[in-house]
């Protein structure tokens, strides 16, 4: 089988899913993680560890590595644009957890997204695929899927095209993911998932959804948009990549999500965790908007990233809700209440602090 301009052995090729039956995982077997620093990284670094797997991790120089702390996990030193870094990397492993992104949903240098999101991926598949790495699993997002007009949520089969994306962030992982679909048809073993919103501990950056989370904690979102999102622990997300990698068919795409709710509901939640009272004020999309171009006038002047986008507010239009009902039926994929997932959040930002 030729993918991704390389032969994969037929031993490659036979290797799973016979070397990694749940028994045989437990005699530490080495899966490598990219992003393992970051956020669902880290999470998925743990989920493998208490699954019994030998787990090494794709670092970059200087990284912050303090969500590794405590943790059996082997740190080698590489980056996503030096393949040679990547062969060491993925020599010897049997399983590959492609977690690493750039997650901005605003960036002063956007080539930095494609270089990470679009270039990165595709050389470290192509690295696994020279090496014979016997599975994989590659973090998406939903943000490649199509919001549906009608608000009801989205699945796996509500493709989109390159044109919907909003922002460098979405095209990049679209670009990304159609990439990866096209060398699974050409037989590399790798099996995609689509987080949706996940909340929970070791957001260290935080992400564009900690912010929310941490700012509402801190009173300091005293009005809200009409919008939606699927908020998912980020430990069930974890136990969603190692359900892919045992359960997952090869080319196809699983959204791990949870449950949907407003932003109303999700500040109002936050507000009741943390003891303040909820904002109030909702605010129209015509009198955000213009703030966000500000915002990122500011920012591109003064060489500062801006919490307020235009892509985030062009997003906060629809209601971003998703079904995970395929993975809940193919991998046996199951959630926590959100309420759960945001007083995790909380408690760990507090922490923290």
């Amino acid at each position: 089988v030729r993918c991704c301009g390389t032969v994969l052995s037929a031993a490659a090729r036979a290797s799973w899913p016979s070397a990694c039956s749940r028994e045989g995982l437990r005699t530490a077997v080495k899966a490598l993680v990219t992003g393992a620093t970051g956020f669902v990284g880290a999470a998925v670094a743990r989920a493998l560890l208490r699954d019994g797997w030998t787990v090494s991790a794709l670092v970059r120089a200087g990284a912050d590595r303090s969500n590794l702390e405590g943790l059996a996990v082997q740190c080698l030193t590489g980056e996503l644009a030096d393949v040679a870094s990547l062969e060491r990397a993925v020599a010897g492993c049997e399983a590959l957890f492609h977690v690493a992104a750039e997650y901005r949903l605003w960036t002063s240098e956007p080539q930095r997204l494609y270089r990470s999101n679009v270039d990165g991926t595709r050389n470290l598949l192509q690295a696994a695929a020279r090496a014979g790495v016997g599975r994989i699993v590659y973090t998406s997002s939903v943000a490649t899927l199509a919001l549906r007009a009608d608000g009801t949520p989205s699945d796996e089969r509500d493709a989109a095209q390159l044109s919907d994306m909003i922002g460098h962030y979405k095209r990049s992982k679209f670009m990304a993911e159609q990439w990866v679909l096209q060398t699974a048809r050409e037989g590399l073993p790798v099996v995609i998932v689509s987080p949706s919103t996940p909340v929970g501990p070791g957001d260290i950056k935080p992400t564009p959804t900690g912010r929310l989370v941490l700012d509402a904690a801190r009173g300091r979102m005293p009005a809200y948009v009409d919008t939606g999102l699927n908020i998912v622990h980020v430990d069930d997300v974890a136990q969603g990549h190692l359900l892919a990698l045992h359960h997952g068919r090869t080319g196809e795409r699983y959204i791990l999500g949870g449950t949907d709710l407003t932003l109303k509901q999700i500040l109002e939640t936050i507000a009741a965790l943390v003891g303040r009272r909820a904002p109030r004020v909702r605010l129209p999309y015509a009198f955000v908007l213009p703030l966000a171009y500000a915002a990122e006038a500011c920012a591109r002047v003064g060489r500062f990233e801006t919490r307020i986008t235009v892509d985030g507010v062009r997003m906060s239009r629809h209601h971003m809700f998703f079904s995970s009902a395929k993975a809940a039926r193919e991998l046996g994929y199951r959630w926590r209440p959100p309420g759960e997932a945001l007083a995790d959040a909380v408690r760990w930002f507090r922490h923290r602090q």
